[in-house]
């Protein structure tokens, strides 16, 4: 597989009027293989939307690598923005428009056959609601045609931040079928999402970023394998006495309830079951303990520490700064470095990007 996204050595600072210079993003590396559904995790303020930021081009880096389909990012974006689909944070749209006119609009500006609005309002289920006005639509809706925005290309690359921000149960798993189907398609995802139980079922890679930096990276299932700590959950008819056997064999035990065992110590089950089955004391559950990703990650990003300055102090307080708009989508920070705890919005950049052969064009 080709790499699609390459990240090495990002760093970004961002300046704050109280405390000087805050470092967002510190020696990060990523890479998203071709056809992959790529999950990006992390805390609140941990980078994940500077990382996203200056790979799309919408903030300066001030130190690191960043290629998007083999092209140098923010350098040459312009030569592959008409290939990449991305939303950054809550998307912002102009209320009296309709769905379909915003979408519309958003194609004539792209150079898209308009043709390409109904068919992505069939994608995010939209279809029926495309005349209403978007300041009848509900947050959850706002965040499909955010998605439809993204998606009129017919990008090779997707980025979506938060994708299911605002959905119900039943729009999330719509999300979920719809980004398996484009992967199935050949379209490489990167999706960031707090909903952790969503991208272990979805994604097939994820990386986790905590404090700007990069603490994990993977399969998912290799990922959570090297925090498999080998436990079993064992009930019996006497766990008194199955705790005793147990810990005579070498095993450690827990006892969690009147019946229920916590055993670990080994990677066997057959040793629990004979140790106990040797002494007429039978099984009546044996169950591997697995880690999933919620675990694994809050075990992870565990500890939050303060927030370095560019010169590695730590500061007292936080402070907020800066607004910036270019599009649908968000963004809440220019080039210039501003902190990026401010609003405003972005996620049509890529498009201003192709009309304007890269260069930027601040609204």
């Amino acid at each position: 597989m080709s790499a699609v996204i390459e990240i090495t050595g990002l760093r970004k600072t961002f300046r704050t009027l109280r405390h000087g210079g805050r470092v967002a993003v510190d020696d990060f590396d990523m890479v998203v293989e071709a056809g992959q559904v790529h999950g990006f995790l992390g805390p609140n303020g941990s980078g994940k939307t500077t990382t996203l930021r200056a790979l799309l081009g919408l903030v300066n880096a001030d130190a690191g690598e960043l290629r998007v389909l083999g092209e140098p990012a923010p350098e040459q974006l312009a030569r592959v923005a008409g290939r990449v689909g991305a939303i950054v944070e809550s998307p912002q749209f102009f209320g009296n428009f309709t769905g379909h006119r915003t979408l519309r609009l958003l194609a004539v500006a792209g150079g898209v056959p308009t043709s390409r609005v109904d068919e992505v309002l069939e994608q995010v289920s939209l279809r029926d609601r495309g005349q209403d006005r978007v300041k009848g639509y509900s947050l959850g809706m706002r965040q499909r045609l955010a998605v439809a925005s993204a998606l009129l290309k017919s990008p090779e690359l997707l980025i979506l931040d938060e994708p299911a921000n605002g959905l119900d149960p039943a729009g999330i798993r719509e999300m979920r079928d719809l980004m398996r189907t484009l992967a199935e398609a050949g379209v490489t995802v990167l999706v960031s999402s707090h909903i952790l139980g969503e991208i272990q079922l979805i994604c097939d890679h994820v990386t986790i970023i905590s404090r700007g930096r990069r603490v994990a990276a993977g399969r998912v299932d290799d990922v959570l394998a090297g925090h498999d700590q080998h436990e079993w959950q064992v009930r019996v008819g006497d766990p008194e006495r199955g705790a005793e056997l147990l810990r005579a064999a070498g095993l450690t035990v827990t006892v969690h309830s009147d019946d229920l065992l916590v055993v670990g110590g080994t990677r066997e089950p057959e040793l629990i079951s004979s140790t106990l089955g040797g002494r007429e004391l039978w099984v009546r559950e044996l169950t591997p303990i697995r880690p999933d990703l919620e675990s694994v990650f809050l075990e992870l990003t565990a500890a939050p520490a303060p927030p370095r300055q560019a010169d590695g102090t730590t500061p007292g307080g936080t402070g907020t700064a800066g607004t910036g708009t270019a599009g649908t989508g968000t963004a809440g920070t220019g080039p210039d470095g501003t902190d990026p705890d401010g609003t405003g919005t972005a996620g049509g950049r890529l498009i201003e990007l192709d009309r304007n052969d890269g260069r930027r064009v601040d609204t």
